[in-house]
């Protein structure tokens, strides 16, 4: 099994580098289309074994529910992470995302992913917890590095490629392979903290799964929807009263410095921030410092 998935990972460098690259013509797209996605290593396929699936529209979606170790009765549904903080933790996949299904055409939707939120509370015997959006003395937000506000917002070159959905979407996402993915996502990482290749290659078996990478024009709809839904999403955020803190990586090129803090603290004057100090931390500081960015967040929740 090993031997083979190193033949699979060969075969992608050699479309990637061979004669006339990965868009050297439309056999070797044609060809490429057909290489089985890499084998997960063990931490991945732990993860992915260790999950459940639940149906939502007659489609999959993958989940983990976790109980936590401080005896706290608190539910907390995360996506993008994990936490054994509160009682119970359920962390799920949207559509398009990891081991969930990935239909196409799918246009991601900030709304629907409300939806599969609620659906999966159904699933878990939690219908009678109601989501309210009151706010309480003991709620709480942390972010992180993330587009906000469309006009700071600068996405990669793929990406806006991709977003507008033109006739090279589909091409675009056919050639798609880990050289491209590698190389885009490692922009995003500080200079001295990028991902180790092992890592680069399960997170790009995650995309591969279930063809995934052919839905990414899909999935990066958001950043439409995010322009087109600002007053409503931005709005929301700088309505509230409750208590948020900011964890920045100063040198994150999609929320560039200083234009980004600057619309922030104009937006959310009351809200607290801390800017980490190791300069080299881009986009993604829950990875590239993670330490740091615990001591961040706890450091946030214990002040209160």
């Amino acid at each position: 099994a090993v031997r083979r998935d190193r033949l699979r990972r060969m075969r992608e460098w050699w479309v990637q580098v061979g004669p006339g690259g990965a868009v050297g013509g439309a056999s070797a797209c044609c060809w490429y289309s057909h290489i089985p996605p890499p084998q997960l290593s063990p931490d991945p396929h732990s993860w992915k074994s260790s999950g459940k699936f639940f149906t939502y529209k007659g489609l999959r979606i993958f989940y983990q529910d976790s109980v936590g170790v401080d005896g706290s009765r608190e539910i907390v549904v995360i996506w993008e992470g994990l936490t054994l903080r509160f009682h119970r933790v359920s962390a799920l996949d949207f559509l398009g995302v990891g081991f969930s299904d990935k239909p196409r055409p799918h246009h991601n939707s900030i709304f629907e992913q409300v939806s599969i939120v609620e659906a999966l509370l159904r699933h878990l015997g939690l219908q009678n917890l109601r989501i309210k959006y009151k706010q309480n003395p003991s709620d709480r937000v942390c972010l992180s590095n993330g587009g906000i506000f469309p006009e700071t917002h600068r996405p990669l070159l793929l990406q806006k490629l991709l977003k507008d959905g033109g006739v090279l979407s589909p091409i675009l996402t056919q050639l798609m392979n880990f050289f491209v993915f590698s190389r885009g996502l490692t922009t995003v990482f500080g200079l001295y903290t990028w991902p180790s290749e092992s890592e680069l290659w399960d997170m790009w078996a995650g995309i591969r799964n279930n063809d995934g990478k052919l839905a990414i024009d899909g999935l990066l709809q958001y950043i439409n929807q995010r322009k087109k839904f600002r007053r409503c999403c931005v709005g929301a955020l700088a309505s509230v009263t409750i208590p948020i803190h900011f964890i920045y990586g100063p040198l994150d090129p999609v929320n560039l410095y200083p234009e980004f803090l600057e619309l922030y603290g104009k937006t959310l004057p009351w809200s607290t921030m801390l800017i980490l100090d190791d300069h080299h931390i881009s986009h993604y500081p829950q990875i590239e410092d993670v330490i740091g960015s615990l001591n961040a967040y706890m450091g946030f929740i214990n002040s209160l």
